[in-house]
């Protein structure tokens, strides 16, 4: 039986697929931790996980019986509880309608579960973390896209307004300019008279001569 299989086989008792396979991810990392910790995980009729390490020593390469030297190291080891190994043996029989390893009584549950309940704590507040993390990015996103939005409308209202500018300081410009032309007008206006002036002098000089 693999994992696949094992969440299959729990999948009635948990109401799920689902929910089968996230208990069995949950009990085998929060065993997986407790062990690399070096803490003993012990259940009731079914074994005990824990960490157990090997001093250096020789060995033999099995292939050319050549002597090695093996470093210090730490592997985990399962050793099966009796209620386990009873059935394994045949000394007991496989209920059919029960579970095969009882729950432990109340009380019993000490040191290494609550190892294992705070590896799941963890584990749900990495997922909480994560989940807080994607929302705050989704929302920066969304106000880096309302800001571009925005800049946009902003500068094509910009450009639209400019022809409309330079119109207004063309008007400006032609009326000014009018302006001052129509002084000019008045002025060679005003220099018509005395050109009058300057002919009737001639003519009275004229007269006065004839008179004489």
């Amino acid at each position: 039986m693999n994992k696949a299989q094992l969440v299959e086989a729990i999948a009635d008792k948990m109401g799920g697929r689902q929910q089968a396979a996230d208990a069995v991810d949950a009990v085998l990392d929060a065993i997986v931790r407790a062990v690399v910790g070096g803490d003993r995980v012990s259940v009731t009729g079914f074994g005990s996980f824990e960490k157990v390490d090997r001093p250096a020593r020789y060995a033999r390469n099995p292939q050319t019986g050549e002597r090695v030297r093996v470093k210090k190291t730490s592997v985990p080891r399962f050793r099966a509880g009796q209620g386990f190994k009873d059935l394994v043996s045949g000394s007991k029989k496989l209920p059919k309608n029960d579970i095969a390893v009882k729950k432990a009584p109340k009380g019993s549950l000490s040191g290494p579960p609550a190892t294992i309940a705070k590896a799941v704590g963890k584990k749900a507040a990495a997922k909480k973390t994560t989940a807080a993390a994607k929302k705050a990015t989704a929302k920066k996103t969304t106000a880096a896209a309302a800001k571009k939005t925005t800049a946009k409308k902003t500068t094509a209202a910009a450009k639209k307004a400019t022809p409309a500018a330079k119109k207004t300081t063309a008007t400006s410009a032609a009326k000014k300019t009018a302006a001052k032309k129509a002084p000019a007008k008045k002025a060679t206006a005003k220099k018509a008279p005395a050109k009058k002036s300057t002919a009737r002098k001639t003519t009275a000089k004229k007269t006065t001569a004839r008179g004489k």
